[in-house]
Order: C-alpha cells, then structure tokens, then sequence
C-alpha cells in the first residue's frame, strides 16, 4: 500500500519526517518497502495560461501559442491537439530539466522563436498520457510553480502488506 505523508498529515496532525515515520511504522509490525518523492523535481516548470493559439505558418501539425508566465508572456511552439486560448498548462520554462535529462532550451521550430515548452503529463512523468498538454484546473495562477499548483511536494511511502493484517488494509486503518 502507498501512503501519502502530506494526507497522513492532514488526518493525524503533524507527523515528523517520513524516515521517522517509516521506522515507526515498521515498529509497528509492517514492512516499509519504499520511501520516495511523490513526483519527480519539477524545478522551472510553472503554470501557464494560453492567450492565443494560432496555426504555426508552415507547419500544419504545430501551434503559435503566447502563453502568459505570471508577469512574462512567451512565445511557444507547440505540437499538441488540445493547445488552446484560456486553458491552463504545465509550462517548463528556458533552463528547466524534466525526467530522463531533458534540459528545455530556446528552440527554433519552423522558422518561429520557441521560449519553452509546454507539456503532457506523460513528459513530466507524472502519468502515461500522452495524449495531449496535461490540462490543470481553471483556479491555478499563472506562473505559479507547477509542484505547489498540484501539491506535488509530498512523500510516499510503500509498505507491503499480509493477508493477516487487515486493520492496515486502508490509509484510515
């Protein structure tokens, strides 16, 4: 079973680090398995707002979006079905590094400026969709980091569970 320490948190109060909390949990007659991030870092990927999306001149498959940074707006090329004016996007930003050693650069992509990137969930690695920009709620600020947004800041723990022990069998047990 994986436990969520910031939901953890939020039913029991404060309840110290995750190390400290996996020994007491293995104290207790369970075996900690694993303690790991939540999501992977996400340093320089913010929440961005699309302004506009208009065809990319010459290519039929991209899009021009100007995608507001919280305070900056940017020009971004984008491949995505679903990039469109209004929604709310994972923006990673000039210098940023995404799963698997990916450092976003300033890009030219058929003759036009590309100041970022805007991304799947698949490309964060934070779900196997690919499908499309990763589409965040409405409420989200842009130019808010992307980690906060979501409350990706959080630890889990895995712990493996035996048939015997069905009072651990869900996160209020």
């Amino acid at each position: 079973m994986r436990i969520s320490v910031a939901w953890l948190s939020d039913w029991l109060g404060a309840v110290g680090e995750p190390e400290d909390l996996a020994e007491r949990l293995t104290m207790a007659g369970l075996e900690v398995e694993a303690i790991e991030p939540a999501a992977p870092p996400l340093e320089g990927v913010l929440v961005g707002e699309i302004l506009s999306c208009e065809k990319h001149p010459d290519a039929d498959s991209l899009s021009l979006c100007s995608v507001n940074a919280g305070g900056e707006t940017l020009q971004i090329v984008c491949g995505a079905p679903n990039a469109r004016a209004g929604l709310k996007v994972p923006l990673a930003t000039v210098g940023a590094r995404l799963p698997g050693d990916v450092v976003i650069r300033k890009a030219k992509l058929r003759g036009m400026e590309s100041s970022g990137m805007l991304c799947s969930a698949r490309e964060l690695n934070l779900s196997a969709d690919a499908s499309g920009l990763m589409e965040l709620p409405a409420e989200a600020i842009a130019g808010a980091s992307l980690a906060e947004a979501l409350a990706l800041d959080d630890t889990i723990i895995e712990v493996a569970l035996t048939p015997n022990r069905g009072d651990c069998m869900s996160m209020l047990g």
